[in-house]
C-alpha cells in the first residue's frame, strides 16, 4: 500500500502549491487560533481562497480545536475533510459524520479503548504535550501506533522529518503521515526542497 502524505500548516498559496507539485495528497489548514503562536493558523476565508487554486484531486483537511458543530459544518463548505484535534466526544464527532476523524494525543496510559470509542475508519495519533493540543515536533510511540493499525487506519503524526519518515513508514506501515513544522524553513513558511524530500522518501519506504 503506497502510504498517503498530509502536509499541514499550510498557510499561503506558494507553499500549498508547491505541495501538490512535490506529489502530497492532502493538505491541512489550521484554524485553531492557539496555532498563531507557530504562524500557523489561517482564517477560513483566506483558507478558501488558497483551496481555489489547488489541483481537484488534493484532499484538503481543516483542522479544529473544540469547535462548535454548527461551526463545523460551516467549515465543511471549504474543506474536504475535517480533523478534529481537541477534547471532542464521539458523540460530536458522530454529529458531523464520515468526513471528520479523530486526533489523539498519546498520553500516558493512552488505550485502544479511546480511539475504539470514537466512529470512522481513520484516526490521527500524535504526541501528547502539555502546551499545545498539535505541532510541537514531539514523536509519538511508533510502536503504539504500529499496535493500533489493527484498530483503525492510521495517520501518524509528530516529529516526522525528511531524515526519519522513512523508518517511520517502514516501522508503522500507516495509512498515511502528517507532517508540519518538520517542513518549515521558518514558522508557517515550508521549505520546499524539504518536501520534495519528504514526498520522495515517503513513497521509497512505501515501495520496500
Amino acid at each position: 500500500m503506497m502510504t498517503k502524505i498530509k502536509i499541514c500548516g499550510i498557510t499561503n498559496a506558494e507553499d500549498a502549491l508547491a505541495a501538490c507539485e512535490a506529489g502530497a495528497d492532502a493538505l491541512g489548514f489550521v484554524l485553531a487560533p492557539e496555532a498563531k503562536i507557530r504562524n500557523r493558523y489561517i482564517d477560513l476565508e483566506s483558507a478558501a481562497v488558497i483551496i481555489a487554486r489547488l489541483p481537484e484531486f488534493v484532499t484538503t483537511v481543516g483542522v479544529v480545536v473544540n469547535e462548535t458543530v454548527e461551526r463545523m459544518r460551516e467549515m465543511l463548505q471549504v474543506f474536504d475533510r475535517l480533523q478534529l484535534h481537541g477534547n471532542e466526544s464521539p458523540e460530536t464527532c458522530a454529529a458531523i459524520g464520515p468526513r471528520a476523524y479523530k486526533a489523539f494525543q498519546m498520553h500516558e496510559g493512552f488505550s485502544v479503548e479511546e480511539v475504539s470509542a470514537f466512529p470512522g475508519t481513520l484516526c490521527l495519533l500524535d504526541a501528547w504535550s502539555a502546551d499545545a493540543h498539535g505541532g510541537t515536533g514531539c514523536r509519538c510511540d511508533w510502536q503504539i501506533a504500529t499496535d493500533l493499525g489493527h484498530v483503525k487506519k492510521i495517520i501518524l503524526a509528530g516529529g516526522l522529518t525528511p531524515e526519519n519518515v522513512e523508518e517511520a513508514v517502514l516501522r508503522v506501515r500507516p495509512y498515511a503521515v502528517d507532517v508540519s513544522g518538520g517542513l518549515e524553513a521558518e514558522p508557517g513558511k515550508k521549505d520546499h526542497e524539504k518536501i520534495h524530500t519528504f514526498v520522495y522518501n515517503v513513497r521509497k519506504a512505501s515501495l520496500a
